[in-house]
């Protein structure tokens, strides 16, 4: 291989070289300057991505040089600054919120209680409530699976119908 031929690629090099030192030149200064005017999210981003790059270089400069990775302490540490990095992600995306529900017998209940005196509306929460059972009974037969329709008929039919019942326990009365 001819000296000539390397030489524009060496160029092309350093000129690459020039341009990453103007970019990552704000960074190359004094972390603790750049992190004080950074939001508190921002700063622990900061620092867990340097520890990262850090800790990356080193590993591959390790795998380079042949030694075996999986058994160094440089392992645990990059799997260490991973996972402040997935607890920052979890941070960053908050959890769905819940949509809150109205159990609205309940809500009818205590509207009856406060006002069952007056007959007018103690009737229309009473046609609430059947409208709102109806419903309830409605969607829980449409959940229901096929399956476990007809597992249940099958049991029935096999096991004679009824099954004799079993007698409550009184759980107030002590053993002897």
């Amino acid at each position: 291989m001819d000296v000539s031929d390397v030489t524009p690629q060496l160029e092309q090099l350093e000129e690459e070289l020039s341009k990453a030192q103007d970019t990552l030149k704000p960074l190359l200064g004094d972390i603790g300057d750049i992190s004080n005017k950074l939001p508190l999210l921002d700063k622990a981003k900061l620092y867990v991505l340097v520890a990262y790059t850090i800790e990356s270089l080193l590993f591959s400069a390790l795998r380079l040089n042949g030694v075996e990775t999986k058994n160094h302490a440089i392992f645990t540490e990059l799997t260490r600054v991973k996972q402040y990095m997935e607890k920052i992600q979890k941070l960053e995306t908050p959890a769905p919120t819940r949509e809150t529900a109205v159990n609205t017998e309940v809500a009818a209940r205590f509207i009856k209680a406060d006002l069952g005196d007056n007959k007018e509306i103690k009737e229309k929460l009473s046609e609430l409530i059947a409208k709102e059972r109806a419903k309830a009974a409605a969607k829980a037969t449409e959940k229901k699976r096929p399956a476990e329709e007809s597992t249940a008929e099958k049991g029935a039919a096999q096991d004679g119908g009824n099954l004799p019942k079993r007698p409550k326990r009184n759980a107030s009365k002590k053993k002897k």
